[in-house]
């Protein structure tokens, strides 16, 4: 087959899709503007230094290459920045998309694997929630990717153009082996931001509402380990090649864990018990948020492995401390184009 287009392949998810590829021999090619990716975190095929609002150095990679599927990680996923930058959101989430889809359909690319978000389900009506559920989201970041879902649907309907988008849970973890991990320096998930507030990062971790209709007040999230996320990409490619419908997965393990209970054991694990304060709920974040990801594990025989938060915490702490001791290296040479 031909190569396997990742865009946004070089930031936290797509470049662990990317060492999942490579090291079953796929033909990788990244293409990346690296506002928040790194050259180094692309451990296998070739980099391409690019933007999806760049129409003509987009469509030279399509002419150049002969490529089969593609994987669309391109984003921006800040919650609290799209409630006030929401025009930043659908252009970059939106547009930059429909750039991308535009070109696909000019060179016949007919395979395509979404990065969505649970947050397209805003506060759902029942847990754990299904992909069935009324998509009713309560952000622009959630709004911009359930608008890119609807883009994909009516385009499947239309032509023979198929995809599957996965509804990304609370994704955590790193390379258990300490090659890549969140390599954002302002990165907003917990568990990142737990274990930098451990290493002596930050001064104290901020909890945003401490008054939720849950066990202890703190909002609950299913966490899923990135290395089973990237699992889910493959079987979701070969889903597509495979020339089977057009699908929409939850990725996530069914289960959820408060703020507070993360909290308490990344403490456990770091040995450091490290300043917790209680601030005001942010806008835009719902109580609860917790996949039903039957689905996925019926239709794709998904099965993942890493369905433990301590074993999601523990990854992620010992990248930390690996960036902390040193820089991280470039792995291989890229090829940076034009």
């Amino acid at each position: 087959m031909g190569r396997i287009l990742l865009t946004g392949g070089a930031g936290y998810i797509g470049s662990h899709v990317v060492k999942a590829l490579g090291e079953r021999d796929y033909d990788v090619l990244v293409y990346d503007n690296l506002s928040t990716g790194h050259e180094w975190a692309v451990l296998f095929g070739d980099l391409i230094v690019g933007d999806l609002a760049d129409k003509k150095a987009l469509e030279e990679v399509f002419k150049r290459y002969q490529i089969d599927a593609v994987m669309h990680f391109a984003a921006h996923i800040v919650v609290p920045e799209s409630l006030e930058n929401p025009l930043k959101y659908y252009t970059n989430n939106v547009i930059a998309t429909l750039n991308l889809l535009n070109i696909m359909q000019t060179y016949g690319v007919k395979n395509f694997v979404f990065s969505s978000t649970a947050a397209v389900y805003g506060i759902p009506d029942k847990i754990p929630v299904k992909e069935r559920s009324l998509l009713k989201p309560i952000n622009p970041y959630g709004h911009s990717k359930a608008m890119v879902e609807r883009i994909l649907q009516d385009l499947s309907r239309s032509s023979d153009f198929r995809y599957v988008a996965l509804r990304y849970f609370n994704v955590a973890g790193a390379d258990p082996a300490k090659r890549i991990g969140e390599g954002k320096e302002d990165a907003s998930h917990l568990i990142t931001t737990a274990v930098r507030t451990a290493l002596g990062k930050y001064p104290c971790l901020n909890v945003y509402g401490g008054d939720y209709p849950t066990a202890d007040g703190t909002c609950i999230r299913d966490y899923i380990h990135v290395e089973d996320l990237a699992s889910a990409h493959l079987l979701s490619m070969q889903y597509l090649i495979d020339n089977n419908p057009s699908q929409v997965f939850n990725c996530g393990y069914k289960r959820g864990f408060s703020v507070l209970e993360v909290l308490e054991s990344v403490k456990e694990i770091s040995g450091v018990d490290f300043p917790v304060i209680m601030c005001d709920r942010r806008k835009g974040d719902p109580p609860a948020l917790i996949a039903d990801s039957q689905k996925i594990k019926t239709v794709l025989n998904w099965q993942p492995k890493y369905d433990d938060l301590d074993f999601i915490i523990q990854p992620a702490w010992r990248w930390e401390q690996e960036r902390v001791k040193k820089p991280a290296k470039k792995v291989n040479i890229k090829k940076v184009f034009p």
